[in-house]
């Protein structure tokens, strides 16, 4: 049978290749570590272009490190820091394919440094030279797979130096002699090179044609098992392109090999941007729980602060948004955390009994004896004495007063001048989970308690990608390409969006994570504001106005971390 243009792929002659090299201090990928990332960018045995920079890694080089690359920690302290590297890298090598020697561990790196910094990580497609050279080379063309050794077998011009640009030109002509190697077994496009790399299951070679429904379009897909289960549920700016790349090697973990080899077919869902996409994939996560993702396993609901419903309220954590409820917060670790950081601040008991609003005569505690509760449960407390603390909470949550903030930022500047350092650095991080948690709560409920939002982001290439967004929920979604009239089509969606009707709670029955996604998309660069039903304004009181505090203590709990 002849073979479709789609299915011979993109000739490896008209490929881009970028091959990468990263010198490192050390240790596990992470936000920082990086000390030098050296690459080289080629097409059809041409050099197109070299990136080549030293970086800081915001920590001391160990000895060790020193002696195999020669990089110090002098040389690299002026040396830009990977935050700024990594969009130049990432815009050199935007659309290519990566190519490293172990490419395990380089792509670790940078995915670890994209994640931290928040850069998306652009999933391209990796070719790993040491699995290549594993699966092309015999013992008798060389015992050793290094790539000093693999330089040697082809000759390669540049001598690996242990220095990022260095190696990846070496790196070149070892990927060039390999795929001399394998063209006369019959791989000449990048995807039939991709599938000859040893860990691509038959299984996984056999389903390839499972992609070729799919559209080249943004949007969400759906693996199903033998019984119409979900499997797995991802996103993608390319369904057809994305899905392909699990039958061509490309991703590596186990349990997606397993997965793609129960998968019976896949589900395409075509949406009109990636917002919606990714909005899609979050309600399918929480509807299917699909058994091959992470997040279903650990599934990111929220957990609140909440004053109990009692004479003398104490704050509890609960899993149920209500009405007056602190939060959203990621973890019950931190709304904990933040729980006892405002009851120290405002002064409210934290024991767990139930106190009668007259008559107590329990033995107070030693939080008593110490001044930091008024011991109600002993009767020296009063209702009316006790109110103020509680008035403290609620004109927090509601904006209206953050006397409570300021409250505990003189505790811990109290214990600083006092010499109690260490004491003084725990408050300080238990108040700024407390102050991250209002500026998300507060953020994320004004978006939630506007009725109707309609917001519009360049798509790029002269048009519009639009959200209509109600009560913190996506209702519709569409795009004007270039040329084509906004207006019409913002009318158009918001007259076919879902119907949203607000619910209980800060965020009126929106989920958080979603509430969030539009968030961040909606204060993105370029995104204006079409229309709003109502101001989208948030509590003067707030935490807004504590960032340049926040942003001190976030660098200063980096420092000593890092001392």
């Amino acid at each position: 049978m002849q073979l479709t243009f789609d299915e011979l792929g993109t000739p490896l002659r008209d490929t881009t290749f970028v091959i990468v090299d990263l010198e490192t201090t050390g240790g596990a990928p992470g936000p920082q570590g990086i000390t030098e990332i050296g690459a080289v960018k080629v097409r059809g045995g041409e050099v197109l272009g070299e990136f080549g920079t030293l970086v800081d890694p915001a920590a001391p080089i160990p000895p060790q490190i020193v002696a195999l690359t020669g990089i110090t920690t002098a040389m690299v302290q002026a040396a830009p820091r990977i935050e700024r590297v990594l969009p130049a890298f990432l815009e050199f090598a935007a659309g290519s394919v990566l190519v490293a020697h172990n490419a395990g561990f380089d792509v670790g790196f940078l995915r670890a440094a994209c994640q931290g910094h928040g850069y998306a990580w652009p999933r391209p497609p990796v070719v790993c030279t040491l699995k290549l050279a594993r699966r092309v080379l015999t013992p008798q063309d060389t015992r050793s797979h290094r790539l000093s050794a693999l330089a040697t077998v082809f000759g390669a011009r540049t001598k690996p130096t242990h220095r990022a640009l260095d190696d990846a030109k070496a790196t070149v002509d070892v990927l060039h002699g390999l795929l001399e190697r394998v063209g006369p077994l019959g791989v000449q496009s990048l995807e039939e090179l991709l599938d000859y790399l040893p860990d691509v299951t038959p299984a996984q070679r056999r389903k390839r044609g499972m992609a070729a429904h799919l559209p080249e379009r943004p949007g969400v897909y759906l693996f199903r098992g033998p019984g119409d289960e979900v499997l797995y549920v991802g996103t993608s700016n390319n369904l057809r392109r994305r899905v392909r790349q699990y039958f061509t090697g490309s991703d590596s973990r186990g349990r997606i090999r397993e997965m793609v080899g129960l998968a019976d077919r896949v589900d395409g869902i075509e949406c009109a941007h990636a917002l919606e996409a990714q909005v899609r994939e979050l309600r399918l996560l929480a509807a299917h729980r699909p058994s091959y993702n992470r997040r279903s396993k650990n599934p990111r609901k929220a957990w609140w602060v909440t004053l109990t419903d009692e004479a003398f309220p104490r704050l509890s954590v609960v899993r149920t948004e209500r009405d007056g409820a602190l939060g959203p917060f990621g973890s019950q670790a931190r709304a904990k955390v933040a729980a006892d950081a405002l009851a120290g601040a405002t002064g409210l008991r934290t024991c767990t009994q139930r106190i009668p609003a007259t008559g107590a005569d329990a033995r107070p505690c030693v939080l008593a004896e110490l001044g930091r509760c008024g011991a109600p449960c002993a009767g020296r407390q009063s209702v009316e004495q006790y109110t103020p603390s509680v008035r403290l909470v609620i004109d927090l949550v509601r904006g209206t007063d953050n006397s409570a903030l300021h409250a505990a930022r003189e505790h811990v500047d109290a214990l600083a001048e006092a010499e109690h350092f260490e004491q003084a650095a725990r408050r300080r991080d238990e108040l700024v989970t407390l102050l991250r948690g209002v500026e998300r709560g507060h953020r994320l409920a004004a978006l939630a308690g506007i009725p109707e939002l309609v917001g519009a982001a360049p798509d790029g290439a002269g048009g519009w990608e639009f959200a209509v967004v109600r009560h913190g929920r996506l209702a519709s979604a569409g795009v004007a390409r270039r040329g084509v009239a906004p207006m019409p089509v913002v009318d158009a969606l918001v007259a076919s969006a879902e119907t949203v009707l607000p619910g209980p709670g800060p965020l009126r029955g929106a989920a958080a994570e979603e509430a969030g996604v539009l968030l961040r998309w909606l204060t993105g660069p370029g995104v204006r504001l079409v229309r709003t039903a109502t101001p989208w304004a948030e509590p003067a009181h707030g935490a807004g106005g504590w960032r340049p505090w926040l942003d001190r203590a976030a660098t200063a709990t980096t420092l000593e971390h890092l001392a």
